[in-house]
């Protein structure tokens, strides 16, 4: 399994240093780690193998070796392997939610006890937004997948993936501009880095699709 780090992580922990949300980061990172544990978890049971280990500002992404032999595994219209998909993204929220259900029967003082708590619904709801490759984005191209085929379903969870996007954007200057919350701004930004990522990846995908289809109309 390869391993990497996002050298932005160190830039966001000046950041949050100087602004003196450090300790709110420090537990979410570590919750973060939690979460992403839950994604192995699920993904080991499923009998898939780990591929990659990213450590990124907001959390550890882990992605998994997908086999050859797993796409022809048909469940009606869709593929087995996307409902797999689907469990393990699914299984990153989850974690969180049992974590906060933990912190109620363990005996914690009210600060710790909300922190926990805020530290790991931050990070489900924020994992949970209809924004690929968020959680929330690949249960919806699942389900996109299964109902529509791959092509429609990228092309569908692209445009989903950016209309949140930009109604996120909107709700979050208004609570900047109330609250002045430098980590929202961070928040923000992230999720449109990683939607111009994907989005690129989406594009190139797209023209070689295009490319298919020419040449199978000329043959």
């Amino acid at each position: 399994m390869r391993f990497r780090i996002d050298l932005k992580i160190f830039i966001f922990v000046i950041l949050f240093f100087l602004t003196r949300q450090i300790e709110i980061y420090a537990i979410t990172l570590f919750f973060a780690i939690i979460h992403e544990f839950g994604h192995l978890l699920a993904g080991l049971c499923l009998g898939m193998k780990p591929k990659k280990l990213e450590i990124m500002p907001f959390g550890v992404s882990i992605s998994f070796e997908i086999l050859p032999k797993d796409y022809n595994y048909k469940i009606k219209n869709g593929n087995l392997l996307e409902i797999k998909k689907m469990i393990v993204a699914l299984a990153g929220p989850v974690t969180n939610l049992v974590m906060m259900l933990i912190v109620f029967h363990l005996k914690l003082n009210i600060f710790t006890a909300l922190m926990v708590i805020y530290a790991n619904l931050l990070l489900m709801l924020f994992n949970l937004l209809p924004i690929y490759p968020l959680d929330g984005g690949r249960i919806i191209r699942g389900i996109l997948h299964i109902l529509f085929g791959k092509i429609k379903a990228e092309k569908y969870v692209n445009y989903i993936s950016f209309t949140s996007l930009i109604v996120i954007t909107f709700v979050a200057s208004i609570i900047i501009y109330q609250v002045e919350n430098i980590a929202i701004f961070l928040i923000v930004l992230v999720l449109w880095m990683i939607f111009i990522k994907e989005d690129r990846i989406y594009r190139k995908r797209i023209k070689i699709y295009n490319l298919l289809e020419k040449s199978l109309e000329i043959k």
